[in-house]
């Protein structure tokens, strides 16, 4: 394999592992805001990504690795335990507690995005033709500026992807538990009790959802895109 290849996919891992530890961080700690102290007990209120490692080993270790080393592709998943009884109960406080993991990856990505700005606006970044990786380039090559543009880079694209896409709104994701914000409590406690009645269905979903996403993303990313440079004038 190329070493190239692997030193960025294992940046990729890196930047995924912390990413998926701060969106199911941001779950537990909304829950425990709400009521649920699950995920608390469960020690998953945490930024330490061991005990979200304890929780999910194969969508955390396995899988992603697996898809650096045959060059699949990363991808990989993780989950924070909530109480079914107090989200049928509570329907609108799981419903924010589901909106706060996308909320964290946007989060990252806009703090990448206002740093990767800082360096455009010193001097220590340039701007390039943007891919996934390389959002700015380093204004000198081959110094500490080239690896941090490729950090905040990766972190502001794979937060986007992260955020976009489990926002999604087909259970098992996120994005099915945000509609119940949008309904009334009736609708809401409909939604969850359908969601536990949907089990291995949940599989269906995720196919589903990463289908239609294969298609939507690249617009989404275009948009993130626009909206970084939005206002820059280029030399």
């Amino acid at each position: 394999m190329n070493p190239d290849l692997l030193a960025f996919g294992f940046l990729e891992y890196v930047v995924f592992l912390l990413s998926t530890t701060c969106h199911e961080a941001s779950h537990s700690l909304v829950a425990k805001w709400g009521g649920d102290t699950t995920a608390l007990e469960g020690g998953q209120v945490s930024l330490n990504p061991l005990p979200h490692i304890r929780r999910e080993p194969f969508g955390m270790i396995v899988m992603p690795l697996l898809g650096i080393a045959t060059q699949t592709g990363l991808i990989g998943w993780a989950s924070a335990p909530y109480n079914a009884e107090w989200a049928k109960t509570h329907p609108k406080h799981a419903a924010r507690m589901s909106l706060a993991g996308p909320a964290a990856n946007f989060s990252l990505a806009l703090l990448a995005g206002i740093l990767m700005r800082i360096g455009l606006t010193m001097g220590s970044f340039v701007p390039v033709t943007p891919s996934f990786s390389q959002i700015v380039g380093p204004a000198v090559e081959g110094g500490i500026g080239d690896g941090l543009a490729t950090v905040l880079s990766v972190f502001f694209s794979l937060n986007i992807l992260l955020g976009f896409f489990n926002l999604i709104p087909f259970p098992p994701l996120d994005g099915y538990g945000v509609l119940g914000l949008f309904t009334t409590h009736s609708g809401a406690l409909r939604l969850q009790e359908l969601r536990m009645k949907m089990g291995a269905f949940s599989l269906l979903g995720l196919v589903i959802a990463w289908r239609l996403f294969d298609r939507i993303y690249p617009d989404l990313f275009a948009i993130g895109l626009r909206t970084f440079y939005a206002g820059y004038r280029f030399s």
